[in-house]
């Protein structure tokens, strides 16, 4: 069976075969590796392109860069996403530079964590959470 994941690097969809773990796994646009998995910015276009196209859960950290707890847990959301390479996607939306992202999913604390499934919203927490919660909440949708 083969997933669909969006290169973080180019936005490229790649279509791969699903396994536990992969050695190597490369986009087939511009070659970067699939596996630097690290938090990726993103804007309305962005995230309508991981939501639309990943068949990995997209985790979605809406934060911005005055909230402490944000920036607490600003490791540890980089931290889950190097440990689950191409078994969930990681983006975050800075809210103070994409207000109507913030209005469009009713964010109203931060920082609030959705799970997108097949492109639609599953679950969302508000709230910082360490790395190992952050990977235990995830691992439900894979």
């Amino acid at each position: 069976m083969n997933v669909n994941v969006v290169c973080p690097h180019c936005l490229k969809v790649n279509r791969i075969p699903k396994k536990e773990s992969y050695a190597k796994a490369n986009c087939g646009s511009c070659k970067n590796s699939l596996l630097e998995s690290k938090p990726v910015s993103v804007d309305a276009g962005k995230l309508g392109i991981f939501l639309a196209n990943s068949d990995i859960p997209v985790v979605v950290d809406f934060w911005a860069p005055w909230c402490g707890p944000c920036l607490q847990m600003a490791p540890a959301f980089e931290e889950a996403a190097l440990n689950m390479p191409l078994q969930a996607q990681f983006v975050k939306v800075n809210t103070e530079e994409q207000q109507h992202l913030g209005g469009q999913y009713g964010i109203q604390s931060i920082p609030t964590l959705i799970v997108f499934k097949n492109g639609k919203e599953v679950e969302r927490l508000s709230g910082a959470l360490s790395a190992g919660r952050l990977q235990s909440w995830v691992r439900q949708y894979l």
